[in-house]
């Protein structure tokens, strides 16, 4: 059995720590080196501890989460920052996405269904709660009208459909036999021709336009 990841909590509600804290270290493949209710003392451990995982609730006092996680990805980018918070708000949603987050999810999760988005993100692939990917479509008139305009060529689609899977780039090279830097190449690709930022809106983008971004489905 591979070693647990060392997890730092960071939320302002110290009942809610508790229980996260119980379930993943429960779980056997977490183990939860901190637990504090601030940005500001997150960041200070952070430091000190570099964590694999940070699970972060966004709307805290004092440093908020947004500006938390665009510190985690300036200063200590190879921790991996999973937004965990109540609002399911497009502006909120589109913004921890912008900052780099690798999973945005929403506390009502089941336990089950929360423990195994963590571990995805926690192994590198990228997580978005289903309930959010039809709150960042537009209409289908939109989403048809995106999709025709973006013109991805054959084997973008593919990386592009592996990437809402949440396979990670070694994993990609693999399934489509290609390099590590190709995939790299794809990755940068689809970035610029769909204007977005990081790889979990990649994600979020392939949700919820569905099979129609490709020219007769994903594969």
């Amino acid at each position: 059995m591979s070693a647990p990841f060392d997890l730092l909590l960071i939320d302002d509600h110290p009942l809610l720590r508790r229980g996260l804290a119980e379930l993943f270290e429960a779980s056997g493949s977490f183990r939860v080196v901190g637990s504090v209710s601030s940005g500001a003392a997150g960041i200070e451990l952070a430091r000190e501890l570099s964590p694999h995982l940070v699970i972060l609730d966004l709307h805290m006092p004092g440093i908020d989460g947004l500006a938390t996680l665009e510190w985690f990805k300036r200063d200590l980018p190879a921790v991996n920052v999973v937004v965990l918070t109540a609002s399911a708000a497009r502006e909120d949603v589109r913004a921890a996405l912008r900052a780099g987050a690798d999973g945005y999810l929403l506390k009502d999760s089941e336990p089950e269904a929360l423990l195994a988005a963590v571990s995805a993100c926690a192994h590198g692939r990228a997580r978005l709660d289903p309930a959010l990917a039809l709150l960042l479509a537009g209409s289908p008139r939109e989403r048809g009208a995106g999709c025709a305009r973006v013109g991805l060529t054959e084997r973008e689609r593919q990386t592009l459909a592996l990437i809402a899977e949440g396979f990670s780039n070694k994993l990609i090279a693999r399934q489509l036999g290609i390099s590590d830097g190709t995939v790299k190449v794809y990755v940068k690709h689809l970035l610029s021709k769909l204007k977005l930022r990081s790889r979990l809106e990649l994600a979020a983008w392939a949700h919820r336009s569905g099979p129609s971004a490709g020219d007769g489905g994903w594969r």
